[in-house]
Parts: structure tokens; sequence; C-alpha cells
């Protein structure tokens, strides 16, 4: 299902088990609103409170009757789990209920199809979606098995050529993931390429992370739009989970000749699959490798801690650890009696949307990436002017000067700036 389909919106029961866990509203909540990120109409919610799933049907017996019937009196087409189920929980319960049974994994690879728009990005969830479904193979082919093995008991032959589709199946799945991994490793190869030609710049980078819809593409687009190369290459940004799935690169020229580059990120969500974190590894590089993170977090929601810890948990998982972070406190405006922009421990509170807040925002970029300028002489010959126009694009030029042997210049270097210029240094 896609964003503004005209086709009637499946009604949808939630259901959850409350294991003891603090999020367990909060991730009942995100269930309603991924739900409804899928063009779903949500009708009802059921939760139980159990130390673990029944391995036959999720929920107590009682509960499953109770499910039913709730099935029943509001008219659930659907009814979608907050965990991953196994793939006999899902026929037990839509034998039960006569529903269709999607789990929370299901429901979020069903978001990201609909939202994948790139090349790149459509393989991935394509890869996630099959790596998903491998487990499953047995499920849909379930009926079929079993009426090969029954009748009169079933011989050896008619098992084995059961078990033969079935290997079959798998088979040609295994085939279709390796093909996918091949095509992304390509894809990868020119983003290497791409991101080794970025590094041979010596710019520091900049990753936005965060949650889902906290306003990683706003802060993107006021930065672009006021500093950017190209004021028009501004991002997608939307009021809706996972906007936008692919990493956006942008030239951010600061003042004072300062230059950066500036990567968006796909968004995060609690118990986000496993399949896609592993799927959007190559995607989410531009993070493992920036000089500093931003986390944007809407702290206008009530659930925002709950949501800064879902972020460290996915950047544990994609492996990025020993990153400077600054925590952005995003949506102040929506909030009374809260004053913006200010800071806040090692983090700002501020409004995207506010021009103050994206001044603020950049001065504490230049703190943080050019507190190591320092100031250096260089005579360049003037047969190497593109040393010259270099300095121009990378430094911070205090002074020109013309000698009787080159350009006299006075600048301001980073210190991983200065090994590129060190021959032109004078005493």
């Amino acid at each position: 299902m896609h964003e503004n389909d005209d086709t009637p919106q499946v009604t949808v029961l939630l259901i959850g088990l409350d294991q003891g866990v603090s999020q367990f509203d909060y991730q009942m909540t995100e269930l309603a609103n991924l739900a409804q990120a899928n063009q779903m109409q949500v009708v009802g919610t059921l939760t139980q409170k159990l130390d673990r799933p029944i391995a036959a049907t999720y929920f107590g017996k009682g509960k499953v009757d109770e499910l039913r019937v709730a099935v029943e009196a509001n008219g659930a087409e659907m009814v979608v789990v907050n965990d991953e189920l196994s793939p006999s929980q899902i026929r037990n319960l839509e034998n039960v209920t006569g529903a269709r049974i999607i789990d929370r994994t299901a429901l979020i690879l069903d978001i990201f199809a609909s939202r994948a728009k790139t090349r790149l990005a459509k393989l991935q969830v394509e890869m996630a979606q099959l790596q998903y479904q491998l487990p499953r193979l047995r499920t849909s082919l379930n009926i079929r098995l079993d009426q090969q093995t029954g009748g009169g008991g079933g011989s050896f032959t008619t098992r084995g050529s059961g078990e033969t589709k079935l290997e079959t199946s798998r088979r040609l799945v295994e085939q279709q993931i390796a093909g996918i991994k091949k095509e992304i490793a390509e894809i990868d190869v020119d983003d290497q390429n791409r991101r080794k030609h970025r590094d041979e710049l010596l710019m520091p980078t900049v990753a936005l992370v965060g949650y889902t819809n906290a306003g990683k593409s706003t802060v993107m687009n006021q930065l672009v739009e006021r500093f950017g190369a190209n004021q028009s290459k501004t991002v997608l940004q939307a009021d809706m989970l996972f906007a936008t799935l692919e990493t956006s690169v942008r030239k951010i020229f600061l003042p004072e000749n300062q230059t950066i580059l500036l990567s968006d990120t796909v968004g995060f969500v609690s118990k986000l699959p496993h399949q896609l974190v592993a799927a959007f590894k190559a995607t989410l590089v531009e993070a493992a490798q920036a000089d500093l993170l931003l986390q944007i977090v809407d702290f206008s929601d009530p659930n925002y801690q709950a949501m800064m810890d879902t972020t460290q948990q996915t950047l544990a998982e994609i492996g990025v650890k020993d990153i400077p972070m600054v925590t952005i406190y995003n949506k102040a405006d929506r909030l009374e009696n809260v004053q913006y922009p200010e800071a806040a421990g090692d983090g700002i509170v501020l409004s995207a949307q506010d021009a103050a807040s994206i001044d603020y925002l950049v001065t504490v970029l230049q703190q943080k990436l050019f507190a190591d300028l320092k100031t250096y002489q260089l005579l360049v010959p003037f047969d190497q002017g593109q040393v010259v126009a270099k300095l121009n694009e990378d430094a911070i030029i205090l002074a020109t000067e013309y000698e009787a042997d080159g350009t006299l210049l006075q600048v301001r270097l980073r210190t991983e700036q200065l090994p590129r210029y060190a021959k032109y240094l004078t005493e």
C-alpha cells in the first residue's frame, strides 16, 4: 500500500504481549503509528501480560478466544502483532480468527517497500523481504505437503516430492538473495569511490541520525537552503514515518569559508528488523565514517527518551561507536515554556524551522569541527596556481601578498589539512 492510494484502508486489530518491559505502552503506540503509515485503519487493540509468548498461539488460550471475538465484532480484516512471530504461530492464529495475521517485522518491511525509490533502496528492501520469507517457506507450502503425505498414509516417494519442492523453493530464494547481494556490492563500490573522493577533499563530515520523523530532513533542508552549494538540492521532507530511505550528501559552506559535507540517513524505529539493519548497512556507512553525529530528537514527543535509546541501540548494532555526537532536541516550538535555541548539556534545544536556531547550530558545528584551526604562512610558487585555488576552497585566507618567489599567504588550516600543504610552509 502506498501513500495517496485511493483504495479502501484495511481494518486492523493490534495485539501485543506485555512482558514487563518499560517501553511496552510506547511500542504499542508506535505500532499504531506504523499501521497508519501503511494506510491501515486501527479498529482496536488487545494486550496480555505474560512472561513469554505461548509457543503455539502467542497469546494464552483465553486471550486467543477473546481475539477471535474482537475480530468478528470489529470487522477486522487483519491482525498486526507487536512481535515477530513464527510460521506456526501465524498459521494457528489465522485458523482461529479467520483474519490475516502479520507481525511487526512484516509491517515495517511493507512500509519500506512502499517508500523505496532508488535502485539501491529497492534492492535492500527486496533482500530484507526475502531473508524474512526464507524460514517461512514451509507455511506457504504446508497445504501441498499435507495433501501429498495424506490419504493412505503417503509413501516415501510422495513425501520426497514435497520436500524437494520446498528445498527447490529455498534454493531459488537463496539464489535471489545472493544475486541481490552481488548487485548491492557493485553499487557499494561506486559509493566507496565517491566517499574516497570526498575524503580526499579533507572536509569534515557530519551525519544526521535519529528516529524516523524527528526532523532530520528539515534540519538538512534549512542548512542546504541557507548555506548549500546548490540551494535547490533539498531532500524530501514529509510528516510521515520513513519518508525517505536514501542517504543524501550535500556540501555546506559555513561562514568563514568553512566547508562540511552533511549526510541524511534512514530513520530508526524500535525493534527495527534485523534483516533491514543488515540490508541497510551500506547506506548507514555514512554515519559510521562521520567526524560528527547530530542526533535529531523530537523533543515534543513524550517518548523522546525511548526514541534516543532506540537510536543508540541501532547505532551500536550497525557498528557506529566512538564518534562524537551532539543531540539536537528539535521541535521545541511545540512546547510551552521552553526557551530555544539554547544549550542543554552536550546538546541543543531548538526548532529546525527557526532561523536563530539554525544560526546557533552552525556556531556549534564550527566549534566542534574547526576547534583545531591554526594559522600558518605558506609560500606557493606562481606556477602552482592550482594550489592557491585549492586553498581558497579549503582554508580561511587571512592575507595574501605577492613576493618574488610566489604567493605568500597567511591561512588557517585544520590539523588534518596541514600535510597537504606542508611543503609550502615558510620558516
